[in-house]
């Protein structure tokens, strides 16, 4: 359902454009306000294709996709797209970080398989020209004429091996200057501060606030104004 401004009613829940569990736990873990839901928990299917040049034109393509399908629902629809770029290899893995590798092994690689392979092409780069951020942009899209979208990083560098236990991804092969360790290496809380996801989350949630107090002072002011005019 909408309102008459094209705002979604539904705005204490969150549809995440991804069915990546770990990805949801993180975001839910940030946003508590928030009831953070999959696809698969609203039983919708979809599919769309990545294909644009950068981080914020995919993370928009993934939540206008998402939305076009469950709009009649009236939830808020959050996309992220985030990756490793390192400016040595050109820039790689990019936008295409979640598909590395997968051309020369023809599937898509494991999360650990995709380490090995990007350590392997970094065998002989050393000092700054391991250097590597972590890259993370999101959208969140209220209406199909209502879309905001941030992106946000931080600075690293590449690991010779892997080091920590939890994350994901490329998390145990990259080391976080800011923290002194692998993003792997770090715990929920300090995850949630330094990653590139955490900041990009901290500017989509003012956004979310924003336009949530907006709506809550919009509906109250026009009771005001029909009280008003009932008396």
């Amino acid at each position: 359902m909408y309102d008459e401004f094209g705002i979604v009613v539904a705005m204490k829940k969150i549809l995440l454009a991804s069915g990546n569990l770990h990805k949801k736990e993180e975001i839910q873990r940030m946003l508590p306000e928030y009831e953070i839901m999959t696809p698969t928990d609203v039983g919708v299917l979809w599919d769309c294709e990545e294909n644009a040049p950068t981080f914020t034109g995919n993370a928009l393509i993934k939540a206008l996709a998402l939305h076009k399908v469950t709009s009649t629902m009236g939830i808020p629809i959050l996309a992220d797209d985030s990756g490793l770029v390192i400016p040595a290899l050109g820039g790689e893995p990019g936008v295409h970080s979640a598909r590395y590798g997968s051309e020369n092994a023809g599937r898509l690689l494991e999360a650990h398989e995709k380490n090995k392979y990007l350590l392997h092409n970094m065998e002989g780069y050393v000092g700054s020209q391991r250097k590597a951020s972590f890259v993370c942009a999101i959208a969140v899209v209220f209406s199909s004429l209502c879309h905001f979208t941030v992106q946000e990083e931080v600075e690293g560098s590449i690991l010779t091996e892997e080091h920590g236990s939890g994350g994901f991804g490329y998390d145990p092969i990259f080391f976080v200057d800011e923290a002194g360790m692998s993003m792997a290496a770090l715990d929920s809380w300090q995850k949630d501060y330094f990653s590139h996801r955490g900041r990009a989350l901290r500017a989509a949630q003012k956004i979310l606030t924003s336009v949530y107090c907006n709506k809550e002072s919009t509906i109250k002011r026009h009771a005001d104004e029909q009280d008003t005019t009932a008396k």
